[in-house]
């Protein structure tokens, strides 16, 4: 599971980011939660500071208790305060369509992810019509830049000073996705995706998992977002990877004029 990064807050704004840190945490686990004990070794909390601030958090109701379990999840006030951010990433709003169109067309499990500093995070997905799926990607789940298809498309598209930055950044992270996500392999690929115009991720994050996807840039030409595809190996063949290739290109070029045109 993905930890926040939080070296780079200013002395004495610690504190926040271990709030942020046990939110996000909680958040990779919407419906299941996570207990205490899971917490204090995600965070790297003690158990009493960590209950201190779960306690704070539920007061104001940024988490609640399982009643059965007594695991942690999000509370109803993150809803408010999410609904209420919504209404200016309309960025988010704009990926419905072509996510839609996506899955429709190629049958597979279609995904939005944003960039947020050196990860990126799904928010956004449509299901196609082929039955079986693959669950290493879901809205809420984070990545490092550079790791899955849609970390990748982001990453092969920033320039050499920014991709050693975020390998830095995420060095320690990196270590826990195994052999086929080193810093070397990561800009091997990177390199791959720039010569193909779209990513292929050949089940580097879980066997017989495969994605593809292409960028998303913003009015500036940064690349701030993915669409991509998840699904089983048998799916993503040779003969078929051109015209999922081309899928993506289209409507993630679609999104990208749309934004520069400031829909």
């Amino acid at each position: 599971m993905d930890k926040p990064n939080t070296a780079s807050l200013p002395p004495g704004t610690q504190v926040i980011g271990r709030v942020a840190s046990i939110l996000t945490h909680i958040g990779q686990q919407p419906v299941t939660g996570l207990s205490t004990r899971d917490l204090v070794t995600l965070t790297g909390l003690s158990r009493p500071t960590l209950l201190r601030m779960l306690g704070a958090l539920e007061a104001l109701g940024y988490v609640g208790r399982d009643a059965t379990s007594g695991n942690w999840l999000l509370g109803s006030e993150l809803q408010v305060l999410g609904a209420l951010s919504s209404q200016r990433f309309s960025i988010e709003q704009l990926a419905r369509e072509p996510l839609q169109r996506l899955a429709d067309a190629s049958g597979e499990s279609a995904f939005f992810s944003l960039r947020r500093g050196s990860h990126t995070v799904c928010v956004g997905h449509a299901e196609g019509g082929f039955p079986l799926r693959s669950f290493v990607l879901y809205v809420g789940r984070r990545f490092p830049l550079g790791v899955a298809s849609a970390g990748m498309a982001i990453f092969a598209e920033l320039s050499e000073a920014e991709q050693q930055r975020v390998l830095a950044d995420n060095a320690a992270e990196l270590e826990t996705y195994g052999p086929a996500n080193t810093p070397e392999r990561i800009l091997q690929h990177a390199r791959e995706t720039r010569e193909r115009g779209y990513v292929v991720n050949p089940g580097l994050i879980l066997a017989g998992s495969w994605g593809m996807a292409a960028p998303v840039f913003d009015a500036a030409g940064a690349p701030i977002a993915a669409l991509s595809f998840t699904g089983v190996e048998s799916r993503f063949g040779p003969d078929r990877q051109p015209e999922l290739g081309r899928l993506l290109v289209e409507e993630a070029q679609g999104m990208t004029e749309a934004l520069a045109r400031g829909a």
